[in-house]
């Protein structure tokens, strides 16, 4: 029987996110049109006409993953101190890529046609730390592009970690090694600011 064409009640933001959850789990190679027809329950006529082809709704899937992502991280890197900015990124990320209801590990940093948004991530990560620099809660002599991809680095091994089935007591224990090996913090400006709440 052939699959009927896009219902009356089709929502198309639960499409994208069924869409990207399947990106996320198994890669773009790896996605064809019919896994993404069966699993948003449409036909391939009315998946292209509500996002175009593959291609175009990978691209909209990777929007929709990264503007919650990034809202995440941009919350973790306003921390008072760039140490405590970097220290949220990896303990809240090591929790989230084992979290139940979501594929496992990073989207972003799993997929090797996404490496501009890997860029954009080290990028902010990097101008928080040079932010630090400049407020005095990390060494003058810091190299900001370094610690950024270090971090990022860190994030995607704990993120292969996860899509291969570690615990997530070990993703943790990855992190907190990692953490270990940042610059020293500093007396800065920053340090003594009250530590805004998450959420």
């Amino acid at each position: 029987m052939l699959m009927a064409g896009r219902p009356r009640s089709f929502d198309r933001e639960a499409a994208l996110r069924t869409a990207m959850n399947r990106f996320w789990s198994d890669g773009y190679d790896e996605t064809t049109v019919a896994v993404l027809t069966r699993d948003i329950g449409i036909s391939a006529p009315s998946l292209y006409a509500a996002f175009g082809d593959k291609d175009e709704l990978f691209e909209a899937a990777a929007v929709c993953y990264s503007g919650t992502a990034n809202a995440v991280l941009e919350e973790m890197l306003d921390r008072p101190t760039a140490r405590e900015a970097v220290a949220a990124v990896v303990r809240v990320s090591a929790e989230g890529y084992s979290a139940p209801g979501t594929p496992a590990g990073c989207f972003v940093l799993s997929e090797p046609r996404l490496e501009a948004r890997r860029r954009e991530m080290e990028a902010l990560i990097a101008a928080r730390v040079e932010r630090g620099i400049e407020e005095g809660d990390v060494p003058p002599e810091t190299d900001a592009g370094s610690v950024a991809a270090f971090v990022v680095a860190v994030l995607s091994g704990m993120s292969t970690q996860a899509r291969d089935g570690a615990p997530a007591d070990r993703i943790a224990g990855i992190g907190e090694l990692a953490l270990g090996a940042l610059p020293a913090a500093t007396g800065g400006r920053a340090a003594g600011r009250t530590q805004k709440a998450p959420g």
